[in-house]
C-alpha cells in the first residue's frame, strides 16, 4: 500500500483507516522515495508512539525515519525541536514553555479578540460573496503570530506564501528548499535585529538567552510561524464548513455560545487537520509489532481520532460529546507546544462569527468548496460566504 493514501473532498479520513485498524493496525506501506514504513492506526497504538520517545525517534539521522516531504531530511536542523529527541529537545521546549502558559494565553485573549473583531468588520464591509480563508480563518493567526514574534504584520503575504510552499507536498524538491531558505534568511534578519535591538515580543526573549545560536533560533522560530497560523487557519476555516454543511449544529451555537468551548474540542478530533500523521524511527525493539531499530512508522492521528474503541460513533460529529482525549495536537513531550493558543484563537473565531454573522451560509454547493490534500495540515484553498 501507497502512503499517503488518495483522499476524497469532505471531512472523512480514507476508508482504508477503518480496515486497517481491523484487519492490520501495524500495516506496512510504501513511501515516496521508496522507503517502507508501518503505518499505525489504532488510537491506543498511536497514543503509545506518541508518549514513548526512548523507543520512537522523531530525529530524521535515526535509521529507519520516514520521510514524506519532497526534501529528504538527513538530520534535525539547529533548533528544530519537532524532530529532535531529549536532551536537545528538552533544551529547545524549555525555552518557550513559559511564552505558551495558560496565564499567557488569558492574557493574550482581548488581543485575539480585538483582532478578530477588525478582521470580521473588513470582512462585512466588504463585497459579497466573501472568501472566509482569505478575509479571516488565515489572517487571524497570522496576526496573533505576528504580535507575538514581532514580525510586521506588512509581511504576512511573503511568510504565507513561504509557509505553505514548505508544507506543500505536491511541489519539487527544489521549490520546497527556495521557500525555506527565503523564510530562513528573512528569520535571521530579524533574529539579528532583536539580538541588537531587544522589543517586547517572543523572539527577543529567545534570543535574550546568550546559549541559544543564531541558527538555533531562526530553527525555532520558523516552527513557531508556519505552525503557528497554517494549523490554526485550517482548522477554523474547515470548522466553519463543518457546520454551515451540518446546519443544525451552526445553529446551536448561535442559540448557545458557551457550547463553542467544548465544540471546539469535538471539531479538532473530527477534522484531525495534521491528517498525514507523525512519523518516527524505530530505536528500540517493539514486543508484538516485530519492528526493531531501523524500521519507521507513521503514527495516523486521523485513524485514531476515530477509532470507535475511543469514540463511539466517531465519523459524526457532535459537538456535546466529550472529547478532550483527542490526538489532534500529538501526546507525549512532542505535544503541540501552541496547543493553548490555537485553543484560544478557534473558540474566539468561532463566538465573533455566530455572534456576528448568525445567517452565515455557504455561497455555493457543499461539492464546489475545493480542499488542499496535498499538504501534512489539510485545509480549503478558499471558502464563498454571505449572509
Amino acid at each position: 500500500m501507497e502512503y499517503p493514501i488518495p483522499r476524497r473532498p469532505g471531512f472523512d479520513p480514507p476508508a482504508e483507516f477503518a480496515e486497517l485498524r481491523e484487519s492490520a493496525p501495524v500495516c506496512p506501506v510504501s513511501l515516496r522515495h521508496g522507503q517502507r514504513a508501518h503505518l499505525v492506526t489504532r488510537y491506543a497504538d498511536v497514543r503509545a508512539v506518541l508518549r514513548d520517545h526512548e523507543r520512537f525517534s522523531s530525529n530524521p539521522a535515526t535509521p529507519g525515519y520516514p520521510q514524506l516531504r519532497p526534501v529528504v531530511d538527513r538530520a534535525a536542523a539547529p533548533g528544530s525541536f519537532l524532530v529532535t529527541d531529549p536532551p536537545a529537545h528538552t533544551r529547545y521546549r524549555r525555552l518557550l514553555t513559559g511564552e505558551f502558559t495558560a496565564r499567557r494565553m488569558d492574557a493574550l485573549r482581548p488581543e485575539v479578540e480585538r483582532i478578530a473583531r477588525e478582521r470580521l468588520d473588513a470582512l462585512r464591509a466588504g463585497p459579497r460573496p466573501a472568501d472566509l480563508v482569505a478575509g479571516f480563518a488565515l489572517p487571524v493567526p497570522s496576526d496573533v503570530i505576528c504580535l507575538l514574534l514581532g514580525v510586521p504584520v506588512a509581511d504576512q503575504e511573503f511568510f504565507s506564501t513561504r509557509s505553505r510552499a514548505h508544507l506543500d507536498r505536491s511541489l519539487p524538491a527544489a521549490r520546497v528548499r527556495a521557500a525555506l531558505d527565503e523564510l530562513h534568511a528573512y528569520l535571521a534578519d530579524l533574529v539579528r535585529s532583536r539580538r541588537e535591538r531587544p522589543r517586547d515580543d517572543l523572539v527577543s526573549r529567545l534570543v535574550a538567552d546568550e546559549s541559544l545560536t543564531v541558527e538555533e533560533a531562526v530553527g525555532m522560530t520558523v516552527l513557531l510561524l508556519v505552525g503557528g497560523h497554517e494549523t490554526t487557519a485550517n482548522s477554523i476555516a474547515l470548522s466553519v464548513l463543518a457546520l454551515l454543511r451540518d446546519r443544525a449544529w451552526w445553529d446551536a451555537l448561535v442559540a448557545e455560545p458557551d457550547l463553542v468551548d467544548d465544540a471546539v474540542e469535538e471539531l479538532l478530533r473530527y477534522l484531525s487537520p495534521v491528517h498525514h500523521g507523525v512519523v518516527r524511527a524505530v530505536a528500540g525493539e517493539v514486543p508484538g509489532w516485530g519492528l526493531g531499530p531501523g524500521d519507521g512508522v507513521v503514527a495516523s492521528l486521523f485513524a485514531a481520532n476515530r477509532d470507535p474503541a475511543e469514540f463511539p460513533d466517531p465519523d459524526r460529529l457532535d459537538l456535546r460529546r466529550p472529547a478532550k482525549s483527542h490526538l489532534a495536537f500529538g501526546s507525549g513531550v512532542h505535544q503541540c507546544i501552541g496547543q493553548l493558543l490555537a485553543r484560544v484563537e478557534m473558540r474566539v473565531a468561532l463566538r465573533a462569527l455566530v455572534a456576528e454573522l448568525p445567517g452565515l451560509r455557504l455561497a455555493v454547493p457543499f461539492e464546489e468548496v475545493g480542499f488542499r490534500f496535498d499538504a501534512p495540515i489539510y485545509g480549503l484553498r478558499s471558502l464563498p460566504v454571505t449572509w
